[in-house]
This record gives C-alpha cells, structure tokens and sequence, in this order.
C-alpha cells in the first residue's frame, strides 16, 4: 500500500528483525540469503516483493494480505521479531512528524512514548534527542495524550535508515534460532510417541534441515499408528519447509529379536539395528547427526549405560535436544508446536508393542555382541533398506515413492 502525501511516499510493509543472526559476522550474509530463500519458499501463495540488508528484512505484499502472511512467518526460524510498518523515503523529520501525526487518527490512546533508532550516524541528532522532538510534537497536536516511558498504552518506534525512514507501533515475537538448513542436515528418529517431534523441532530450530525415519512392524502396528506419524511429519515440515519420511519395514528383525534373544536385552537391541539403519540412510542422503528424542533416565533405554551400549554401533554423532528436559517440559513444547493431541492418539508403534516386564538397564556390550551373532542381522538390514519407502510431506506436490539402492 502506498500513500502520497505532498511529494512523500509512505509504503506498508512488513519489517523483520534478525536477532541471532547478528552474531555472525563475516558468515551473515549466507544465513540473511537462505533466510530470505525460506522466506519465499513459505510465502510462494503470496505475491512479495523482498529486499535486505545486514540489520532488517523488507517484505512487500502486493495484495495486502498482511495478517496471512504474519501466521506464515511466525514459522519460520531466523526471525527475532516481526513488524507491520509504514517506509517513508525521507530523514527530515519535520515531514516524518506529520506523517505520524497522520497514521495515529486512527488509535485510540492516552498515554505514549516515542523510541528511536538511528542506524544512519550522519543525522546530527541523537537517538533520544528526535524522540524527545517528536513526543514533543505530539504532546503540542493531541491535547488528550501524555507521555508514560515506563507503561505506555502506544509505543511508536522510529527508525532511520539510509535514506529511509520507518514507523511501527508493534512488535511480533519471531521463532528465533538460525534459518533451516545453514548449518547442515540430520536425520531424526521419527516416533508416534510425545518426544521425537519436539526433538526434532528444536533440532529444526538451530538450522538443521531434517530427513525423519519412521519404523512400521505390520502386521503388529497399524495403518492408523503410521497415519499418526505422517501427520507428526506434516507438522514439523511447517517448519522445516517439507520433510522427506523413510519409512522402513521392521518386522522381520523385530520378530528375529524376539524369537532368538533374552527377553531382557529385546529394547536394548532392537535400537542397536535402529541406529545401524538410521546411520546407513543418514549416509545415503547427506545427513552428518542422527537426532532422537530420548531423555536422560525415561526408560529403561535411555540410562546412561544402555546409551552407551546403544550408541557403540553408529560413529555418526547422536543428537538428543530433550536429554536434560523432564517430560513436564516436554509435553509443554509439544501443545505449543501442535503436535500433543497427535501424539497422544492410541496406537501403538513398534518400540512399545514387544516391550518385555523386565528390560535390563545396565547392558552390557560383550553380552549384545553375543546376542546379536544369533541372528542375520546385516542380511535383514540390508533387504529392509533396500525395500524401504520414501515419502515427502509438506510441499503442494507430496509424493510417495520407493527407495533405490
């Protein structure tokens, strides 16, 4: 939207604010372009004009869809702050006042104060002097309003820039973090249960693009148990762009484990064959960790030593985000990213339903090496890769399609 007022454009726009990304230094300029590419790719329904430099983010959209646009990029990582603002191609602040005194006819308040950014150094005013001028001028003009610097029912923020001026009245908290893959891809171990979603949304969130892996054992899981984890996936592509989901075959290591191997060792080997897959499938598709939701003491699983016994089969880094967190937290970022109610649902996935009355808890690897040998699990690894499914999610086009080995 623009607005001509006696030789001055004023535009509506979208500002975005970086936050970390300012960290970055000499590496900015790689994390401010893939942020702008996520950008557009989430907003490809919407016509948008987008410009930057190393300290804001410019969008203009064409058809004014404002409020649309906003709920799209509160998914987006990379984002500190987002704001509804008016460009004015002007520093004089004579014109900038009466601009202001314009865009407030509209707002209903009584008590105010003016912050000011002066990222253009040659203005030979102060920050605090222009905002001091200005709150002054609209103290002179809006007889009804006052100032209150500490709780204000109106904020105005003035920003001048280059040769631009911007003002907005609010900011939008943003996600944060870095954008989704600058700093590489992982492979999350995808579940039905509460943890590994949340796993992989904080995974997400420090830049890691993920690929997730899902283990379905038919006929002992159901169709429905896997239509839960597609609608996990769904909801963490909202964040990272589409997701690709391998959906591997599990059944028959996992009938092999539970016909030749102590009932007390079935957990702590199954994840054995796990983590040997999901290393194989991180390698095949350039993923350099491998990430799951495991939380330090939950299960009989994740004790330190069945970690360990765990974690020797693999030399690809383990990631667990939620290692420290207490479920309470947990399921606290699980209703916020939408993904509770669905992980909830009762259906059972392949980690729960041969899960015997007395896991051990402190395993020992000599002893899962032993037991291992009973089996042809290289044999069983191989062919269920070979037979796995691919899906991608979260795109306009998903597509389904087997794996080529």
């Amino acid at each position: 939207m623009k607005e001509k007022k006696e030789g001055i454009t004023m535009e509506k726009l979208i500002i975005i604010k970086y936050g970390e990304l300012t960290t970055k230094k000499e590496n900015i300029n790689l994390f401010i372009t893939t942020l702008k590419q996520n950008i557009k790719q989430k907003l490809c329904a919407f016509p948008v004009d987008i410009k930057f430099d190393k300290g804001r983010m410019f969008l203009r959209i064409l058809n004014e869809d404002f409020e649309k646009v906003i709920s799209q990029l509160k998914e987006v990582f990379g984002i500190h702050e987002i704001m509804i603002g008016y460009e004015l191609k002007t520093l004089e602040l004579e014109q900038i006042k009466q601009e202001l005194l314009s865009l407030l006819e509209t707002k209903p308040f009584q008590t105010f104060k003016v912050e000011t950014k002066r990222s253009n150094k040659k203005i030979d005013k102060t920050s605090i002097e222009i905002s001091s001028e200005v709150g002054g001028f609209l103290l002179k003009n809006k007889k009804e309003i006052r100032v209150d610097v500490h709780h204000p029912e109106l904020t105005i923020y003035l920003e001048l820039r280059n040769n631009e001026s911007y003002l907005y009245f609010e900011t939008i908290k943003g996600l944060g973090g870095y954008p989704v893959s600058t700093l590489g891809k992982g492979m999350l171990m995808l579940s039905g249960g509460i943890d590994s979603p949340v796993a992989g949304y904080l995974t997400i969130k420090r830049g890691v693009k993920l690929e997730a892996l899902y283990f379905e054992s038919p006929p002992h899981t159901s169709m429905e148990a896997k239509n839960k984890v597609l609608a996990l996936a769904k909801e963490l592509a909202k964040y990272n762009n589409e997701i690709k989901l391998h959906v591997i075959n599990f059944t028959e290591i996992q009938e092999a484990i539970y016909k030749n191997i102590p009932h007390e060792y079935l957990i702590t080997i199954m994840r054995r064959m796990m983590y040997r897959i999901a290393e194989i499938l991180a390698s095949k598709n350039n993923c350099k960790i491998i990430v799951n939701g495991e939380s330090i003491g939950q299960v009989a699983s994740q004790t330190l030593t069945s970690m360990k016994a765990i974690n020797e089969v693999v030399k690809i880094p383990i990631i667990r985000p939620l290692a420290c967190f207490d479920k309470l937290e947990i399921i606290s970022i699980a209703k916020k990213i939408k993904t509770y109610e669905t992980s909830i649902l009762p259906y059972e996935d392949c980690c729960t339903i041969f899960v015997p009355k007395h896991p051990v808890i402190n395993p020992e690897s000599k002893t899962c090496q032993e037991y291992e040998n009973l089996i042809p699990y290289k044999d069983l690894i191989y062919k269920t890769i070979k037979e796995h499914e691919i899906l991608k999610l979260g795109n306009s086009k998903e597509e389904n399609f087997k794996n080529l080995l």
